[in-house]
């Protein structure tokens, strides 16, 4: 049987950057090489395409970028490269313009298979306003929110946002962008003295903000996975080293810890795996994805979180790991999402 060319694409222009080349990394190292003919695609901050050759040598070179001046000295036709060498996609790029639909537009334009959720659920699971209005609709159980633009926040004016705050939600309470991933751009406000600074810090990275509840309790996670058929994994905890789970946590702290699988009971695992698979249908998602949860101290109750659509994927995230002690080894768990990305059913 011949090998198949699978297009890793890596980088991107979001914040998320590091993470990405890192992903990319791991897949690299585990793919079964005796099936897939690996073609690496980087793509560097400023949305630059770098050669299967100098993609190939960002990730052997331990690079934790894409260079920029590379890139730029780069010219090939793009599109007619793909549709000749490529069979298949697997896109790793977290955050917008890879996770938020845009990639996985430009690839169905070109009528090219690619690995994860199609680009409506990757929409959806990217903006955190979307997404839980979405959950909200479906009646899954979520903590609670504010969404916010920009031009609501500056017609309002902090005074108004911060009674609408004390009236649903109260503090301590957590502001986020609506559009980004890995905690970037989010801050846990203890006090209404440094809600300005929360919003601001919000507005850098989108012209839509949330403002979430904070809930006291235990940071769960699942990973699911299929089509059609999904499943989900047994849940696994997460013990920040940090006032939460935010990205030097999540990336660069060895402390944190990850409890795979988490110490809960039955009851509570089965409503975490029941609404792990009901959150990933209510977005229409494909392939695979990250849900993750609160459970509040004071009464066990199940809330979701947030879905992540292209999560982690270095052998060390929480995704591979999850599906691991469910059964599904790193590459053996690549080769379920390419087969995946081809059979769509």
């Amino acid at each position: 049987m011949s090998k198949q060319r699978l297009g890793l694409v890596f980088g991107g222009r979001s914040e998320e950057h590091e993470v990405s080349v890192m992903s990319a990394r791991s897949v690299l190292k585990a793919i079964d090489k005796s099936k897939y003919i690996i073609i690496p695609l980087a793509i560097s901050r400023e949305g630059y395409w770098l050669s299967p050759d100098l993609s190939r040598k960002v990730l052997e070179d331990n690079l934790d970028r894409v260079p920029e001046s590379e890139a730029r000295d780069i010219s090939f036709s793009l599109i007619p490269f793909l549709k000749t060498n490529i069979d298949i996609v697997f896109p790793v790029l977290h955050g917008p313009y890879g996770e938020d639909g845009r990639i996985q537009g430009f690839l169905e334009m070109i009528d090219m298979p690619y690995v994860g959720t199609k680009v409506m659920g990757s929409a959806l699971g990217m903006d955190k306003i979307m997404m839980k209005e979405i959950f909200a609709y479906k009646n899954l159980p979520q903590t609670d929110f504010i969404p916010f633009t920009k031009e609501q926040y500056l017609k309002k004016g902090i005074e108004q946002v911060n009674i609408e705050i004390k009236k649903k939600i109260s503090y301590p309470c957590f502001i986020k962008p609506s559009n980004m991933g890995s905690s970037i751009g989010v801050m846990k406000i203890y006090k209404e003295a440094l809600l300005e600074d929360g919003i601001k810090n919000a507005l850098k990275h989108d012209r839509r903000f949330i403002v979430e509840e904070f809930v006291k309790g235990r940071e769960v996670e699942c990973a699911v996975l299929g089509n059609i058929k999904i499943t989900a994994s047994l849940p696994g905890e997460i013990i920040p080293c940090h006032d939460f789970y935010d990205y030097e946590a999540k990336y660069k702290d060895e402390i944190t810890e990850l409890i795979i699988p988490a110490d809960l009971d039955n009851k509570i695992i089965d409503e975490v795996k029941d609404l792990s698979v009901a959150a990933f249908k209510a977005i229409d998602g494909s392939g695979f994805a990250r849900v993750d949860f609160f459970i509040r101290d004071n009464d066990k109750k199940v809330l979701i979180n947030e879905i992540n659509t292209i999560p982690g994927f270095t052998q060390y995230s929480m995704y591979p790991k999850l599906m691991e002690i469910s059964g599904l080894t790193y590459t053996n768990l690549i080769d379920n999402l390419i087969e995946l990305a081809l059979i769509q059913d």
